[in-house]
């Protein structure tokens, strides 16, 4: 029988994290690489990328950037022929970029839903299609692993009618590729996570209009309170599940949405 460790140990692995460059992407991107795999961030930005990657070699394990915006179909398409090109294999796949600006229904124009359904929900299916060619012409199975959120279950606050919508879609996505890619011993599930203390959070809240008489510290203590954990997530809590699911630990998973929000769904 095995050890545990040795189920954990990524050796040899490939994997692709998009928006790998900063907040639940870069916690992804450090765990998988210090478990031993070589880690592609694939991020918009380039800075960002490039960046997140070297503090990944100063501690002596492996990982790349490059540029890509997953919401078009040849930056995709690039992405995925440079990666067999340079490392010559693709066994891990995390979809993880997304966008969540803040839009109340009646603000919201076209061009403003379009854009989070073309990166959270297109650019889901974009890479998904290219990297899952390739892992099927490997012959040697792989892990996909999608980052939907607990917004995919019950809605977390007004002004995301779009993020939802692409949520829940990326879950709905994620069951039905499952199946179909199941024969080919590629395995695809999904992480859900709560309320995550990222960069893009703390933006968000700092552009939200504050309404006169509201005290921000009073609000962020009535949000807390109804995560039973008593604090938000970090980006480490959602690297750790995301090894999880990418090592044998999860050898008999497909099809799964692991909930990872400090119990915040409980109430």
């Amino acid at each position: 029988m095995e050890k545990s460790r040795d189920f954990l140990n990524l050796k040899g692995k490939v994997a692709i994290v998009t928006g790998g460059g900063i907040g639940i992407g870069q916690g992804i991107s450090y765990r998988l690489a210090e478990a031993g795999a070589t880690v592609v961030i694939a991020d918009r930005t380039e800075k960002e990328g490039i960046d997140a990657a070297k503090e990944i070699t100063k501690r002596g394990w492996k990982a790349v950037a490059i540029q890509t915006d997953v919401s078009d179909e040849k930056s995709v398409q690039k992405l995925v022929k440079e990666v067999a090109k340079r490392l010559g294999r693709i066994d891990i796949l995390v979809n993880n970029a997304g966008i969540y600006p803040s839009i109340p229904l009646l603000q919201m124009k076209l061009e403003d839903f379009e854009a989070v359904l073309n990166v959270n929900l297109k650019g889901v299916f974009l890479c998904t299609r290219y990297v899952a060619d390739h892992m099927i012409k490997q012959k040697a199975g792989g892990k996909i692993i999608n980052i939907t959120s607990i917004d995919a279950l019950h809605p977390s606050s007004v002004g995301l009618a779009h993020y939802d919508a692409s949520k829940h879609g990326v879950w709905g996505f994620t069951k039905n590729i499952a199946l179909e890619l199941a024969p080919y011993k590629i395995w695809v599930n999904a992480i859900a996570p709560g309320g995550v203390l990222t960069p893009g959070v703390q933006k968000l809240q700092r552009s939200m209009p504050v309404p006169g008489g509201i005290d921000m510290e009073k609000m962020m203590k009535a949000f807390l309170a109804r995560i039973p954990m008593g604090r938000m997530g970090e980006p480490d809590d959602i690297g750790k599940v995301a090894l999880f699911l990418a090592s044998d630990m999860s050898s008999y998973m497909t099809g799964s949405q692991i909930v990872v929000d400090g119990g915040a769904l409980l109430m």
